[in-house]
């Protein structure tokens, strides 16, 4: 078992759904990606920042879960990060209502001794430059880092982007960034444009039509299980991650091969995330029904064919 270090927001949200909506609850990356690696029982520990309107009972929500929150930075006189958007019908496209950074201005990331060591390094979506200087406070180099970002550092930071992507080995992004991020439409000559960047994986998240993984010449894709109902997208991408890294915390195993169940493990959680608004479905999971989601993806994917 390997420690996993994880950086991101500690943050509230608003959101909008055709389902409903919300006043302000728990959320941010780092949340997300926390609660879904702590189904996997490893040593974890997030490095975040949050003012003192940022309810204790929260915090407790993830210490309660094995996580290590000495590395999330309270600032009493500050204002906690806020995000609030509205989804269309399609869940698959928002509208940004608000975006306040509050004490997320100012963050300068202290990552605990404790985990100066972590063999697994979740650099969840942050402006590139703290993420940067986290890795650079790493005492050994991690044995894998994984690196989300988004569509805005590639617009406003892309240099420094550019920067970090060269010292990771894993970059988890959606169709449209990687697009974006290469000029490419076709995601087979995206990822391998990545790859000239730096990471030697490439997650490509393609939401309700699940993630493709890329690693040399080999491509594997993993689909994303039908739901009955989704009410909130809004975390699935970290709740991915969270699985991903947690799973390869986990079993301390970086082949390829491993790496494939990783990506069916991320979308196992992803697949918990959505059912609920924000991050209430992963604060009520349970083992039990991991398994048995587990055994659906299995049986959604396994088949027989006899080629000639």
């Amino acid at each position: 078992m390997s420690k996993l270090l994880i950086v991101g927001t500690v943050a509230f949200d608003a959101i909008e759904t055709p389902f409903g909506q919300t006043d302000k609850i728990l959320g941010g990356a780092a949340t997300f990606i926390g609660l879904a690696a702590s189904q996997f029982k490893v040593e974890s520990a997030i490095v975040s920042v949050v003012g003192g309107d940022f309810p204790k009972d929260y915090l407790r929500l993830l210490s309660d879960r094995e996580i290590d929150i000495s590395g999330i930075e309270v600032i009493e006189s500050g204002k906690t990060f806020f995000w609030s958007g509205r989804y269309h019908n399609d869940m698959n496209t928002r509208d940004t209502l608000s975006t306040e950074l509050n004490v997320l201005a100012k963050f300068d990331p202290k990552v605990p001794v404790a985990y100066k060591n972590a063999e697994i390094l979740m650099l969840g979506n942050l402006h590139p430059k703290i993420q940067k200087q986290v890795l650079d406070q790493m005492e050994v180099k991690p044995k894998l880092t994984i690196l989300d970002t988004m569509n805005f550092w590639m617009e406003h930071s892309l240099d420094e982007l550019h920067l970090i992507l060269k010292e990771v080995d894993v970059i988890t992004i959606n169709d449209e960034e990687a697009r974006q991020l290469t000029h490419e439409y076709s995601l087979v000559v995206a990822a391998r444009k990545i790859h000239e960047m730096g990471p030697r994986y490439v997650v490509i998240k393609k939401g309700e039509h699940g993630a493709l993984l890329f690693h040399d010449e080999n491509v594997f894709f993993a689909p994303a299980l039908p739901l009955e109902e989704v009410f909130d997208p809004t975390g699935a991408g970290d709740t991915f991650a969270g699985g991903f890294a947690g799973f390869l915390a986990k079993t301390s195993d970086l082949t390829f091969e491993n790496i494939k169940n990783a990506v069916i493990y991320g979308s196992t959680m992803a697949s918990f995330c959505v059912e609920k608004f924000g991050a209430e479905r992963m604060l009520n999971l349970t083992g039990d029904q991991v398994y048995k989601r587990l055994q659906q993806f299995k049986n959604l994917t396994q088949f027989e064919i006899e080629l000639s």
